[in-house]
């Protein structure tokens, strides 16, 4: 079942039984940025200041070698909470952001569990390179369709032993969410828990302008650890602020 935000109820519920523990990372954004990332792409840009860390995709749509993924340095387990301030600075109609958490490679000699083993072959950042070879968690989001007519929320699982993204996706999608506009910002918590998954979606200008993205992932093959990546296609542009990741643990009493 799809989610059309238009009939979907309860945008802000959420039963979760976790809670936020140790602090396992922390980017203001204003920082030297070379110092806890690695840049996957030649043509995009990174540029620190007060107002965050702003992410710049190269500027050819259709051109692989302007995507751009920029990746922690250190790696994470567990169960963790994702969180930042996103403020969107490009006004494109088309392509998407994405989130990758708990990223590995396949394991094999040539892509090995380590991504930062083979960092020269993702210089230039074909989709193809990533889901073909790597296990991680992917969220799409800031994400619009070709003809610009709707935005969706899409996780997926990528999984080395398929040759295409089809497959890949975990219901439930979030479409016509009305979120994401150009220079808003939106504070994001993404959550890893067990085999439970959630977006937390806030518009810090607007109390009401909120949801909560929930996936079930049973049944699906688990990713215990990794590196988190922001991923723009081509033309896409972002600000990062406040970035940390947590370790999440059950709530007492729960």
């Amino acid at each position: 079942m799809l989610c059309w935000l238009t009939s979907c109820q309860n945008r802000s519920k959420t039963n979760a039984a976790w809670a936020k523990t140790d602090k396992l990372f922390e980017f203001k954004g204003h920082e030297d940025w070379t110092a806890s990332w690695m840049l996957d792409g030649l043509r995009s840009k990174v540029i620190s200041s007060e107002k965050g860390m702003e992410l710049i995709a190269g500027p050819e749509p259709k051109n692989d070698t302007c995507h751009t993924v920029l990746w922690t340095q250190q790696s994470f387990a567990g169960n963790i909470c994702i969180e930042y301030d996103y403020t969107r600075t490009d006004t494109t109609t088309r392509y998407v952001n994405i989130l990758y958490f708990l990223a590995t490679g396949e394991g094999s000699a040539e892509y090995p569990t380590d991504i930062a083993r083979w960092n020269e072959k993702r210089i230039v950042p074909h989709m193809r390179t990533y889901f073909r070879h790597m296990n991680t968690y992917h969220i799409s989001y800031a994400a619009i369709t070709e003809q610009g007519a709707r935005d969706y929320i899409r996780l997926r699982r990528y999984d080395p032993s398929q040759e295409r993204l089809k497959g890949t996706d975990i219901p439930e999608d979030y479409f016509q969410t009305g979120l994401f506009k150009p220079e808003v910002t939106y504070h994001i918590e993404v959550c890893k828990y067990g085999d439970q998954l959630e977006m937390h979606i806030q518009n810090k200008g607007n109390a009401s302008d909120v949801l909560v993205c929930q996936w079930d992932i049973t049944g699906y093959p688990p990713c215990t650890s990794g590196r988190i990546g922001f991923r723009h296609m081509y033309t896409r542009s972002a600000r990062y602020k406040d970035i940390k990741v947590w370790r999440l643990e059950a709530k007492a009493g729960g």
